[in-house]
């Protein structure tokens, strides 16, 4: 845990002083939720976009007073705000810049693709280790899927006598997703007969198999391997989804699991059934939300969706997947700095709970 120096008092005699970084789809959610919490004191803004730089953070959130906190791709000035946290959003993790946070004593916590850490290089994974200790500072990472899927499905473990295997599936339609350059990564709109195409899936879900590690230690399995298996469908017909084309005889529909084993025995699974419109029949009917199995003794299944609020005004669902991936992120920033300094995950975290708020009046 770092503390920040630039107030005498500890975190927790006073308001957590935090920065965002990155405003995009994600971040801007993060950042909405933070001006809006007494126990957090927005201090700086951290943004890509020159056409960012200087606007205030109210207008980059949506909120609706300004809050005198401009966006700024200055690091050395953010870092010499002395805050006690970042929400870290952008899509991928640049060691750089988390070595950088780290080091300063700004404790961590992360949407772009980290949970354990484990995908990155093992001289990668060591920087942030070192960064760490150097900053006494804790590096977290999760989201929605992965993240707090993989949460619920430890709870529903502990219902069980005996667990024979946590099952983690994302099952719903992505063609709201508007990223075109991520969906084709994923195989949306190639030939399923592309070669390579499996192991660029794997590579782009990677994230998937630490969680499937993370849950695995957490149920006392020690993993031999992690194995991918991934079945693609094609398109029946053709989709203009406005971001992005899907052909007939592309790819409409993917289905895929990043598997931990002990040995014969599959005993966590972290995957998705994803499909990109209505031209396609997956394999496995889509559940519209994340399936989350515990198979044992007894079986345990729910089904998570998100769902909109009565007061919600924007005019279509999109920000909802976006909230849902950015608040388990968020929310958990007392909990990263209270923790002792390393990398840390949900399994070593306490429960993460969002606050009350003030009701919609109607």
């Amino acid at each position: 845990m770092s503390v920040s120096g630039s107030v005498s008092d500890s975190p927790a005699e006073r308001p957590l002083r935090v920065i965002q970084w990155t405003t995009g789809n994600i971040g801007q959610r993060s950042l909405h939720a933070i001006i809006g919490r007494p126990d957090m004191e927005l201090v700086g803004v951290y943004a890509h976009g020159r056409d960012k730089v200087g606007v205030d953070a109210a207008e980059l959130a949506g909120w609706p007073e300004p809050t005198g906190i401009t966006a700024t791709d200055d690091i050395d000035a953010l870092l010499a705000l002395r805050p006690d946290a970042c929400c870290y959003n952008p899509l991928w993790p640049s060691i750089d810049e988390l070595v950088r946070l780290l080091e300063a004593g700004v404790n961590v916590c992360s949407s772009a693709a980290w949970i354990t850490g484990g995908k990155q290089s093992a001289h990668d994974r060591r920087r942030i280790e070192d960064a760490c200790r150097a900053g006494n500072s804790t590096m977290f990472g999760g989201g929605a899927h992965p993240g707090l899927t993989n949460m619920v499905g430890m709870v529903l473990s502990g219902a069980c006598e005996r667990v024979d295997e946590i099952r983690i599936t994302e099952s719903v339609d992505c063609s709201t997703y508007e990223s075109a350059a991520t969906m084709a990564a994923m195989g949306f709109g190639q030939d399923p007969q592309t070669p390579g195409l499996a192991e660029s899936v794997r590579r782009e879900s990677e994230v998937f198999a630490e969680s499937a590690a993370m849950m695995a230690g957490a149920i006392g399995a020690k993993l031999d391997r992690i194995t991918f298996d991934v079945e693609f469908t094609a398109a029946a017909g053709d989709s203009d989804l406005g971001f992005m084309k899907i052909p007939a005889g592309t790819v409409g529909s993917v289905l895929g699991y990043h598997r931990g084993w002990v040995g014969s025995r599959n005993v966590v699974s972290v995957g998705f059934n994803w499909i990109m419109g209505d031209q396609v029949t997956p394999p496995k009917p889509v559940a519209h939300g994340h399936v989350i199995q515990v198979f044992g003794r007894p079986n345990m299944r729910t089904v998570i969706h998100c769902l909109p609020p009565t007061d919600w005004r924007e005019p279509n669902l999109n920000g909802l997947g976006s909230i849902y991936t950015a608040m388990p992120v968020t929310n958990a920033v007392p909990a990263v700095v209270a923790a002792e300094p390393g990398i840390v995950t949900l399994a070593d975290l306490p429960p993460i709970t969002g606050r009350v708020g003030t009701p919609p009046s109607d």
